[in-house]
């Protein structure tokens, strides 16, 4: 038997995903040494193996069948645009991707006017701007805290991850329209789906009989 790979995205969500997953007996204790320089860590007797990449690297290593399945954010599916299945939602770090702004742009969202979008997210902006709204932006991509663009008047508005808004409120903007829910996804291999499908179902057979997932989207 081959073993089936697991990629996960480095950090909170790793662990979390790791807590879901030995729910049904999937587990892998070398994973839980905290001074490991591993990057690669197996359990022989499920023969799975578990590897952790920056979460933005998940869907490029699923796509390519380094790893079968991935779990990873649905921002990051979406801002990456790999062909994968997306199978499952884990339900953990529920939050939206919103477009945000001061109040007064909110009048440039409902006439579809030429504005400067600032994001962290160009793939996301673009697509919700352009196939969903059919208004023209431009597009600028930041890396640091979205928040000041508006603030300093290098964009009206802003697409950007939210979950209690309490950032926004604080630099005098506010959530202008909802682009959509966020949480932690499955993701396996095209590939992979067929060739090992009875042990892939059955993970997620597993999962959903414990009422640990939902059926992705």
């Amino acid at each position: 038997m081959r073993y089936l790979t697991f990629a996960l995205a480095k950090g909170r969500l790793a662990k979390k995903s790791l807590e879901i997953l030995e729910q049904i007996g999937i587990y892998c204790e070398q994973m839980k040494d905290p001074d490991t320089r591993k990057l690669i860590f197996v359990n022989e007797e499920l023969k799975l193996k578990f590897f952790l990449s920056k979460a933005s690297d998940v869907p490029t290593y699923v796509e390519y069948g380094c790893a079968d399945i991935g779990i990873v954010g649905k921002d990051t599916i979406l801002e990456e645009g790999r062909n994968l299945y997306e199978v499952a939602d884990f339900g953990i770090g529920r939050c939206r991707m919103c477009v945000a702004g001061p109040k007064s742009a909110k009048e440039l969202l409902n006439h579809g006017q030429l504005i400067r979008v600032a994001t962290k997210y160009p793939h996301i902006a673009k697509d919700y701007f352009y196939n969903t709204k059919h208004q023209t932006v431009e597009i600028i991509k930041l890396n640091g805290s979205v928040e000041l663009a508006p603030i300093v008047g290098l964009s009206e508005v802003i697409v950007d991850i939210v979950e209690t808004g309490s950032t926004l409120r604080e630099n005098g903007l506010d959530v202008l329209e909802e682009i959509c829910p966020l949480s932690a996804r499955m993701v396996v291999n095209q590939v992979s789906m067929k060739m090992e499908q009875e042990r892939i179902t059955d993970i997620i057979s597993k999962l959903r009989k414990a009422g640990l997932i939902q059926s992705g989207s």
